[in-house]
C-alpha cells in the first residue's frame, strides 16, 4: 500500500470520544439534521459547544430538534428550511448571505441529507426519479460547495464532511442512483480536497459511519429488526473525529466507522 493510499483510507478509533469543548464558538451546518443521523449529529456537535445551523425540509420536525437543543441548554441553534430538491443556485447564494449576516463566516459543512430514489435495476430505472435523486445526492452538494467556501475559507479549521457510503465505495446492484450519486459524492470531495491542498484552511473529507438504524435504512430493509442497529446517537460522537485537529491532517480522507463492518447494507 502507498503512502498516499494510506493517508486516504481511514479508521476512525473505536474508544474516540470528543472532548466536551471540542466545537465551542464554531459554526456547524447540518443537512438533513430534522432526523436520524442528521438529528443526531446535531445534537452531537451542539453539546460539544457548536451553535447548529439546522437544514431541513422538514420545518416541524427541525423545530422538534431545535427545542430538543434548546432544552438541554447548549448554545442556541439557528433553522434554515430549505427543500434541496426544489431549490437552484440563487437560493444557495441566500443562504451564504444570511450565514454571513448572522455569524460572518461558517466553521463546518456537513453534506448528510440524502434521498434513496428506489432499488432497481438499471434499466428498469424511473429516468425522473433518477434525475431528482442525482439532483439531491450530487447537485445540492455541489451548489452548497460553491455557495458556502468563501465563508468556510474565512474559518481557522473549516471543514467539509460528506456523510458517505458503502455504496458508493464499491458499485453494487440494484443500488441505481442512490449508489451512483454516493460514488460522485465521493469524487466531488477529492477533486475539491486535491484544488484546496494543504495551504487552505478548509478541509475536506467523507465518513462511512457503517449501518446505522435511520429512516432510510429501514426502507431499504423492511425486514430488519431495527431495534439492533446502532443508533444514530450512539454513531453521531464518532463523526466528530475529523471535526477536531485529528483533521488537519486528513485533507481528502476516506473515513469509516468499523465497529460494525460486517454488517451489509446502506447508512444515511
Amino acid at each position: 500500500m502507498t503512502q498516499e493510499q494510506t493517508r486516504r483510507e481511514v479508521a476512525i478509533p473505536r474508544d474516540y470520544k470528543p472532548a466536551d469543548d471540542l466545537l465551542a464558538h464554531r459554526v456547524v451546518l447540518i443537512t438533513g439534521a430534522a432526523a436520524g443521523l442528521g438529528r443526531g449529529l446535531a445534537l452531537a456537535c451542539a453539546a460539544r459547544g457548536a451553535t447548529v445551523v439546522l437544514l431541513d425540509k422538514d420545518l416541524k420536525k427541525l423545530e422538534a430538534v431545535y427545542d430538543e437543543i434548546e432544552q438541554a441548554g447548549y448554545p442556541q441553534a439557528a433553522l434554515y428550511p430549505l427543500n434541496l430538491e426544489g431549490v437552484g443556485p440563487a437560493e444557495y447564494l441566500e443562504l451564504a448571505s444570511s450565514l454571513d449576516r448572522e455569524f460572518g463566516r461558517l466553521d463546518v459543512l456537513i453534506h448528510n441529507a440524502a434521498m434513496l430514489g428506489e432499488l432497481s435495476p438499471m434499466y428498469q430505472y424511473d429516468p425522473e426519479l433518477w434525475a431528482r435523486t442525482l439532483h439531491v445526492n450530487i447537485n445540492a452538494p455541489f451548489l452548497l460547495n460553491h455557495a458556502l467556501l468563501g465563508l468556510l475559507q474565512r474559518s481557522q479549521q473549516g471543514r467539509i464532511l460528506f456523510v458517505s457510503d458503502r455504496a458508493g465505495r464499491r458499485g453494487r446492484a440494484f443500488w441505481g442512483a442512490y449508489g451512483v450519486s454516493k460514488f460522485g459524492q465521493e469524487g466531488i470531495m477529492e477533486t475539491l480536497a486535491d484544488e484546496l491542498g494543504k495551504r487552505s484552511p478548509v478541509r475536506v473529507m467523507s465518513v462511512d459511519p457503517g449501518v446505522v438504524n435511520t429512516a432510510l435504512r429501514r426502507q431499504c430493509y423492511p425486514g430488519e429488526d431495527a431495534a439492533a442497529l446502532p443508533q444514530p446517537e450512539r454513531v453521531a460522537p464518532l463523526l466528530l473525529y475529523p471535526l477536531g485537529p485529528e483533521g488537519d491532517g486528513l485533507q481528502g480522507a476516506r473515513l469509516t466507522v468499523s465497529e460494525n463492518d460486517g454488517m451489509d447494507g446502506t447508512t444515511s
